[in-house]
């Protein structure tokens, strides 16, 4: 699987907090009022990272899914 072909969560409990995918001009961040924002790969590790560590708490999980062929 490319980064190209997968969406990364990064949820609290049931909730999305942050979506990451990888476009052609680079990453992009939505947040979760919708904002959509560019981002480069060391800003997206910063955001992952600190998740994945449980720096932000037992709730907090990361998700990565495929994105749909159709």
């Amino acid at each position: 699987m490319k980064n190209s072909e997968c969406t990364i969560y990064i949820m609290f409990k049931n909730r999305c907090i942050n979506k990451f995918r990888k476009e052609k001009e680079g990453w992009m961040l939505t947040s979760s009022n919708g904002t959509v924002y560019h981002c480069t790969a060391e800003q997206m590790i910063s955001h992952l990272l600190p998740a994945l560590a449980g720096i932000k708490g037992p709730h907090v999980t990361v998700k990565v899914e495929p994105d749909s062929t159709s």
